[in-house]
């Protein structure tokens, strides 16, 4: 595929007056376009909330089955951290000091992840390249997996709308197994890893550090404090498959349901809009009005907001949505949005019914 440009010229003022207006929200006010208490706060309590019930599993050696639901409350937990804390540090808009992003950034590695690779998975082909075929890995389709019209059909796809949520629960089982490893070496190939050769190697070492951290704290000091293995394994793929279906759920209310777009650039590479523009059909919000659901998701119901202003800590997204909304209807861009979970829910499965029928039977009749 060519290099993929999006379009310039006055196809920029959408964006150009959007901004000035945000920047005058925030100027006007005097704030922080960053965390402020209440994102500490919530910091803390979903920390707390992963870490607390290891301890309680560690020190009390409780029965199994409430340890059970003490599993299940960490992957409701590692979700929340993934999706409130280390999501805007990695973003750069937690703090202002980029150090502070980077050591709460570093909450990824602890449940899990790698933000090396993250960095560019997300920040950089993502958001600069979303829901485009091919470039977007966040939309790559994994066989039994079709979530862009424009990726291959296989049989199996018909199925989809039900197997999907499978997938999602053992997503984030492979990621901390074995994706981050298959991403480092096929980012260093395309030479989207940063440094030398030999600093790269170094991130390479550290990752694997961090691994076998993640792992010795998640099955080698239970074992040591003498609980059985059978038992930590349960618990461990429970916590995971809670954690995998609520961000891939989440993630995919925002960007695979039936009103989002899915263009493709021309032969030379050209995309049809800006990039600012491309956001907004490609995104949609979902229950915005719901403000436990936004707490917990860090914003990302407002996905139309993050899209466009990355660095600007999610817990001013309510704010700025009323100008996003109305210089969109101004400039006659799209503002997609839902008005339940429940809505983007459905529209999501309907998303998967369809891609997964096969093109040719819709060309048949």
């Amino acid at each position: 595929m060519a290099e993929v440009k999006f379009k310039t010229g006055e196809d920029l003022q959408f964006f150009q007056t959007l901004r000035s207006r945000v920047d005058a929200y925030f100027q006007e006010r005097k704030l922080s376009k960053n965390a402020n208490a209440v994102m500490i706060i919530k910091t803390i309590v979903l920390l707390s909330t992963y870490i607390l019930p290891f301890v309680a599993i560690l020190v009390f050696q409780l029965p199994f089955v409430i340890a059970l639901l003490l599993w299940l409350l960490m992957g409701w937990a590692k979700a929340g951290v993934g999706m409130s804390v280390m999501h805007d540090a990695n973003h750069g808009a937690y703090s202002k000091n980029e150090l502070v992003n980077k050591i709460i950034g570093f909450t990824l590695n602890c449940v899990g992840g790698a933000s090396v690779n993250w960095k560019v998975q997300h920040n950089m082909l993502h958001h600069t390249f979303t829901n485009i075929n091919g470039v977007d890995e966040d939309i790559q389709t994994k066989v039994v997996l079709r979530l862009s019209p424009h990726a291959p059909h296989y049989r199996m796809n018909k199925e989809q709308w039900w197997y999907a949520f499978f997938f999602y629960g053992i997503s984030t089982m492979y990621w901390a197994l074995a994706k981050d490893f298959k991403q480092f070496f096929a980012y260093r190939k395309r030479g989207l890893v940063r440094g030398t050769k030999t600093e790269q190697n170094w991130t390479l070492v550290r990752l694997i550090g961090v691994k076998l951290t993640y792992f010795f704290v998640f099955f080698g000091i239970p074992l040591l404090v003498g609980i059985p293995f059978w038992q930590v394994l349960v618990g461990f793929v429970v916590m995971h498959f809670a954690t995998g279906i609520i961000l891939s759920i989440v993630f995919q209310l925002a960007h695979t349901v039936e009103e989002t777009k899915f263009p493709l650039p021309d032969v030379m590479g050209s995309m049809e809009d800006s990039w600012a523009v491309h956001q907004m059909r490609t995104t949609m919000n979902f229950a915005t009005s719901n403000k436990w659901l936004s707490w917990y998701v860090g914003g990302l119901n407002f996905q139309v907001e993050h899209h466009l202003f990355t660095r600007i800590c999610h817990v001013h997204y309510p704010a700025i949505a009323p100008i996003v909304k109305k210089t969109a209807e101004e400039f006659g861009v799209p503002y997609l949005e839902k008005p339940s979970f429940g809505s983007a829910f459905r529209s999501h499965i309907n998303h998967l019914k369809t891609l997964g029928r096969d093109p040719l039977d819709e060309i048949m009749g």
